[in-house]
């Protein structure tokens, strides 16, 4: 696989808008260095002990021990509190750590009153604090029977990898500031009905946060699948195409504009596949558009549901003898979630995957908001957006024009255009082709690319 290694530059240009000349910062160049310094301090070690840790606690179930100290669901997300807290002390405190819960009763898994309580540590933005990035995992796990609670349940890769990723990148990050706000969130509930992201998405809306990506990682340390193929080197980013609170007038302008393929939630996948390209050795992202796995689910989805964008990171290939299971052996076939089948160094890369998505989106500008195309019947295309203003935008360099042809999956074109607030692409006719806008920073920090339209809004 082929690196760049860019050096930072900036220049001046000069942009011809609407019969203006303006001089204009160019885009730095290439990679943001930063993020081979952060990939690089990801420690498979350290997630090697922490998931040993978590599969300590016996079972994790959501209907497990809360009381003990040293068994149960109880003691799993107490521990994860005191290492967001740990990690915080070490940064001057710089995470504020909360728990966000409710009591779940009434539903197929979750019967009686159930308080389910999650995990979460918010480091606080510089610029723009008020919008976040989140790495969910989930604390919970289960066995055969979804209602038994009391059998040992290590969910030693479905999914402590996950969870043991996110205190992996609060560490490597809370030793860096970024222009926005980063959260890291323990989930629980997850195998019961995925209420704990029900959950915290209700507190962010309520709270009024502007999550604008969720990283959801469910299972990231398997290396050996059940289709008998050994693969250390992709992995599953898994994204919904249009929004699922979309409108039925939001849809109308979807059919005759597109953007089936463009939801931010795409979009944030595409984000992602190219950040894997570019900082991560031998990783490649296979982009599955779909929501999640056939059939399944996971906690990104409540986020989608009320308009959060949210992707499901993941292995490629899944060992199903290894996911909610019984411990045991049958005709000399093992069956159970133990630490023996989590491959450490994969769990680290699709971790530091995370933490350069994560740090990219929060050093990077407001994303574009209010991006409109006109362009019909004309030799032109015409785009603009709402220019971000104040202490927020304080590190914009400006924003960056992408486009591709309509079968291609990922950005083909583009053309950095400054502190601007609409631009014409000459002889680029709107009808061959997708487009949308990125805010970029000073350092060559860029946001996902923004679809015009509802279809494409990451929430403005």
């Amino acid at each position: 696989m082929l690196f760049r290694f860019a050096t930072l530059v900036i220049s001046m240009t000069t942009v011809s808008l609407s019969g203006t000349t303006l001089a204009a910062e160019t885009a730095p160049a290439g990679e943001v260095m930063l993020m081979h310094e952060l990939a690089g301090d990801v420690s498979a070690a350290r997630i090697k002990t922490d998931i040993e840790k978590l599969v300590s606690f016996g079972t994790r179930h959501t209907l497990s021990d809360t009381k003990s100290d040293t068994r149960g669901i109880g003691a799993a997300r107490r521990w994860i509190q005191s290492e967001f807290e740990r990690i915080s002390a070490e940064c001057g405190g710089c995470l504020e750590v909360i728990t966000i819960a409710d009591t779940i009763e009434g539903k197929t898994r979750i019967p009686d009153p159930v308080e389910v309580v999650s995990v979460i540590a918010i480091q606080r933005g510089t610029l723009d604090t008020d919008r976040y990035v989140l790495m969910a995992g989930d604390i919970d796990s289960r066995v055969t029977d979804i209602m038994d609670f009391t059998s040992d349940s290590p969910g030693a890769n479905d999914n402590a990898s996950g969870m043991a990723g996110v205190i992996e990148a609060a560490r490597v990050l809370s030793k860096h500031k970024f222009a926005g706000s980063i959260i890291y969130a323990g989930l629980s509930g997850e195998e019961q009905g995925l209420f704990g992201g029900e959950i915290v998405a209700a507190h962010a809306l309520a709270q009024k946060w502007r999550i604008k990506a969720v990283l959801n990682n469910d299972m990231i340390g398997n290396i050996t699948g059940i289709d008998g193929v050994v693969d250390n080197t992709t992995a599953r980013v898994f994204s919904e195409g249009t929004r699922d609170n979309e409108t039925l007038q939001e849809a109308r302008i979807r059919r005759f504009t597109g953007g089936e393929v463009d939801s931010p939630s795409r979009n944030l996948a595409r984000y992602i596949d190219v950040r894997a390209d570019r900082y991560i050795p031998d990783l490649d992202v296979m982009m599955i558009y779909r929501l999640d796995r056939f059939g399944r689910g996971g906690h990104h989805r409540p986020f989608n549901a009320v308009g959060i964008p949210g992707v499901r990171l993941m292995e490629t290939h899944e060992h199903y003898d290894r996911q909610h299971q019984n411990i045991r052996t049958e005709d000399g076939r093992e069956f159970g979630d133990v630490i023996e089948g989590v491959n450490f160094d994969y769990a680290r890369k699709l971790t530091a995957l995370n933490v350069v998505a994560l740090a990219e989106m929060a050093a990077a500008p407001p994303f574009p908001a209010g991006v409109k195309i006109k362009g019909a019947v004309q030799p032109s295309t015409k785009l603009s957006w709402t220019a971000a203003t104040g202490k927020a935008a304080k590190n914009l360099a400006g924003y960056k024009i992408y486009w591709r042809l309509t079968d291609q999956p990922q950005w083909q074109f583009s053309r950095f255009v400054g502190k601007v607030d609409h631009y014409t692409l000459k002889n680029i006719v709107i009808d061959n082709y997708y487009f949308g806008v990125a805010s970029v920073a000073r350092d060559g920090a860029e946001s996902p690319v923004v679809f015009p339209g509802p279809a494409g809004s990451f929430g403005d």
